[in-house]
């Protein structure tokens, strides 16, 4: 049997302590599929005083969309002193570990921001670039004149002189790269380096798909979870829709019922008696619960919609002649500017008409001691291929923290309202391909109608 020579025997011990810390980091990989921990772990087992390989380890990781390596993270020896192993000297099954705390003082150092801050432009001319990340080959650069290279700026940004970067691949995929260097002691990235380092990138490319893969799995279980959550909840919204509206069925009739007894009662008593009071309230407060109940039945219904030849001009001055006399009971003065041409609508002009209504119904019960109410029409775009209405009152505007929450259902701010005028006004301007906003002016607040028009106007 021969004697080992000496360079024999550091070859083969040599050859031992890679297999070790190749053990060692699958181990590791396979202990958790975190993308963020995965990182921090990979870095600093190149960077760590128990590989004592690199001085300094940064990822970019690549962006399909927008074509460039993301700076992700960037480790140096002094902040990769808390990695820790796990199962003991046992090659085959110990493993390491990073705590949380450690993973935050990483994120937290200059050169890791300096890192996450670079991007690198994928399709520059960067001769680095083309043969890591296209190519898929591990590349030595030894040549300060890199520096000079006006292609792209991230290795001086980063402050490498001689440096190595290697691809993340996986199944014949660039995810990314590793670039590792040693400013602090300016020692050389040895072949025997750079052949551990091509191993050790190899199991990273697949541990960080692996990660991605399970990342998607789990975005996309949460969005079925939420989607099957709102599926549910829609039908039991719809569930509840539907017994409000047989409910709200049933007692119409009892309603009309006593609203026409308690209005011949009123008739037929004195007008200056008890009785004839409480008949009045009676009256009202049926007439109110009427009203409610025909919002809830029109808002629970599927509309039907009857779509036909319409012009808005007439629709809107048909509005006006309905609420004259509301207008003149409450001292308020309407101005319109219809803008003198032809509004072609494909739609119904009876739910159209209840639109306009309601707003300036609305727009009257805001103005209680008399006012001025502003319509105003005009094209919504140079194209003239839609209509823009706006409706303005002087009744001092909506309060500013309820104004994303007016075309709610069941959102009110009357103390009789149903809340649901204008979410039914909403829903019916959507049948109609239109849409509508609320804001506050000076005086008061302006609803602004947008609905498309038939055809183009000349």
């Amino acid at each position: 049997m021969t004697d080992r020579s000496p360079s024999q025997s550091s070859a083969t011990s040599n050859q031992l302590t890679e297999l070790k810390l190749l053990y060692q980091f699958s181990n590791t990989l396979l202990s958790t599929i975190h993308i963020n921990k995965l990182t921090h772990l990979i870095l600093t087992a190149l960077t760590s005083g128990h590989s004592m390989l690199f001085g300094r380890a940064m990822l970019f990781l690549r962006n399909e969309k927008s074509g460039v390596l993301q700076g992700m993270l960037g480790v140096q020896r002094e902040s990769a002193q808390g990695l820790s192993i796990i199962g003991g000297d046992d090659a085959l099954s110990s493993r390491w570990d990073i705590s949380a705390e450690v993973i935050a003082h990483q994120r937290a150092t200059e050169f890791c921001g300096r890192v996450r801050s670079t991007r690198i432009d994928i399709d520059n001319e960067c001769p680095v670039i083309k043969n890591v990340v296209i190519q898929q080959k591990l590349c030595l650069i030894e040549d300060a004149g890199c520096h000079e290279c006006s292609t792209c700026s991230f290795i001086k940004h980063l402050g490498a002189v001689s440096f190595a970067a290697v691809p993340l691949l996986a199944r014949e995929k660039t995810l990314g790269i590793i670039v590792v260097d040693n400013p602090q002691t300016d020692r050389p990235i040895s072949r025997d380096d750079l052949h551990f380092l091509q191993l050790f990138a190899h199991q990273a490319g697949m541990a960080i798909e692996n990660s991605m893969l399970y990342n998607r799995i789990e975005n996309a279980h949460a969005n079925l979870r939420d989607a099957r959550e709102r599926l549910v909840h829609g039908q039991r919204l719809a569930a509840i829709g539907e017994m409000a509206a047989n409910v709200a069925h049933e007692l119409k009739n009892p309603l009309i019922t006593i609203g026409g007894f308690a209005g011949r009662l009123l008739k037929g008593l004195p007008a200056d008696s008890r009785e004839h009071g409480y008949a009045d309230t009676i009256v009202n407060e049926v007439s109110r619960l009427e009203k409610m109940l025909a919002d809830i039945l029109a808002f629970s219904r599927k509309p039907t919609i009857c779509y036909s030849a319409c012009e808005l001009g007439e629709i809107l001055q048909d509005c006006f002649n309905s609420c004259s006399t509301t207008l003149e009971d409450h001292n308020i003065s309407l101005s319109a500017n219809l803008a003198d041409g032809h509004w072609p609508l494909t739609g119904d002009a009876h739910q159209l008409k209840q639109v306009f209504l309601n707003l300036i119904l609305n727009a009257c019960e805001a103005m209680p001691s008399g006012g001025c109410i502003d319509v105003h029409i005009e094209y919504a775009s140079a194209g003239r291929t839609a209509a823009c209405i706006s409706i303005s009152d002087s009744g001092g505007g909506i309060p500013a923290d309820m104004l994303p929450q007016i075309f709610n259902p069941f959102f009110t701010t009357k103390r009789h309202g149903t809340g649901l005028g204008l979410a039914i006004v909403n829903r019916i301007l959507l049948n109609h391909n239109g849409s509508i906003k609320a804001a506050n002016t000076d005086a008061g607040a302006r609803f602004t109608v947008t609905l498309p028009l038939a055809e183009t106007v000349v």
